[in-house]
C-alpha cells in the first residue's frame, strides 16, 4: 500500500481537538478524504468544515459504538485505507485509581485498538493492504509518574500495535505507533503539575506531531517518534533497567518535594 494519503480514506478517532484535530487537518492537506469522529459532536463538525472532511461524531472505545463508525465511515469513503487510533484518555492515580478509571484506560486506550482491528481486518487482508496508526504516546515506550492507569494502558497499546505488525504485516497490513511526549493539548493541561513539570518544557505543538506522523508513514517507520530524543530513554530502559527505574524514582522523590506529587 502506498505510504502517500492523496485519495485515501482515512479515519481519525478523538478528532475533535488535540493530536487528532491535527491529523485530520494533515491528511486532508495532503488530498486524503477523512472522517473526523469525536464523542463531542460540535467539536468533530468544527474540525471537519474546517479542512473539507465528514464529522461522524459518536463512540469510537464500545464494541457497538466501532461498528457503526466502521459502517458510517465505509458508507462515506467507499474503502477504509487508513485507520488513526487516536482517541483516549489519562486518568490520573496510581494503585489507589478508582476502578471505572482503570476500566475507562483499558477501554479507550486499548480495546478501542483491538475492537477496531477485528472490524477492519477482514476487509484489509482481502484486499492485501490497509494501514493503522496508532497514537500510543511516549509513555507506552517508557511509563508515566503520576497515572498508573495510562502507563499501563498505553504499555498495552504499544503491545497491540507491535503483534499487529508482527502478525500481518506480509498481508499488506502496516501498522505505526505515534509516541509523543508532551503535546500542546488539554490532556497534557489535564494532568496538572505533574505534567507541567514532567512535558510542558519539551511540549510540541499538535501540528508538529502530525507533521510527524505522515513522515513516518512515509517512511515506512512503525515507531514515529515526535521527541527524538525519547529513542535514546526508551535503549536505556530496555538495555539497562535498573539504571533507568533508579533515574526514573528519582524523578517520582522530586516530585513528591516540590508538591507536585
Amino acid at each position: 500500500m502506498s505510504p502517500e494519503p492523496h485519495d485515501r480514506g482515512v479515519v481519525v478517532t478523538g478528532a475533535g481537538r488535540g493530536i487528532g484535530a491535527a491529523l485530520a487537518r494533515a491528511f486532508a492537506a495532503a488530498g486524503a478524504r477523512v472522517v473526523v469522529n469525536d464523542l463531542d459532536a460540535d467539536a468533530a463538525r468544527a474540525v471537519a468544515g474546517e479542512c473539507g472532511a465528514t464529522a461522524l461524531p459518536g463512540d469510537a472505545a464500545s464494541a457497538d459504538g466501532l461498528a457503526d463508525l466502521v459502517d458510517r465511515s465505509r458508507a462515506a469513503l467507499g474503502e477504509i485505507d487508513v485507520w488513526c487510533a487516536n482517541a483516549g484518555v489519562a486518568p490520573v492515580g496510581g494503585a489507589d485509581a478508582p476502578a471505572a478509571a482503570w476500566a475507562s484506560a483499558w477501554d479507550v486506550n486499548v480495546m478501542a485498538h483491538v475492537r477496531a482491528a477485528d472490524l477492519l481486518l477482514p476487509r484489509w487482508l482481502e484486499r492485501g493492504e490497509g494501514r493503522f496508526l496508532a497514537t500510543v504516546s511516549a509513555a507506552g515506550l517508557l511509563t508515566m509518574l503520576g497515572s498508573a492507569p495510562y502507563a499501563v494502558s498505553k504499555h498495552g497499546a504499544l503491545a497491540f500495535a507491535e503483534w499487529l505488525s508482527a502478525t500481518y504485516r506480509h498481508r499488506g497490513v502496516r501498522v505505526h505507533a505515534l509516541c509523543p511526549q508532551g503535546v500542546r493539548t488539554d490532556m497534557l493541561a489535564s494532568t496538572g503539575p505533574v505534567g507541567e513539570a514532567l512535558l510542558a518544557p519539551t511540549a510540541l505543538d499538535p501540528e508538529d506531531v502530525a507533521e510527524a506522523a505522515l513522515a513516518g508513514l512515509r517512511e515506512e517507520r512503525f515507531l514515529i517518534l515526535p521527541h527524538p530524543e525519547a529513542a535514546e530513554y526508551y535503549r536505556v530502559r530496555a538495555t539497562e533497567p535498573d539504571r533507568w527505574i533508579a533515574g526514573m524514582n528519582r524523578l517520582q522523590q522530586e516530585l513528591e518535594r516540590s508538591g507536585a506529587l
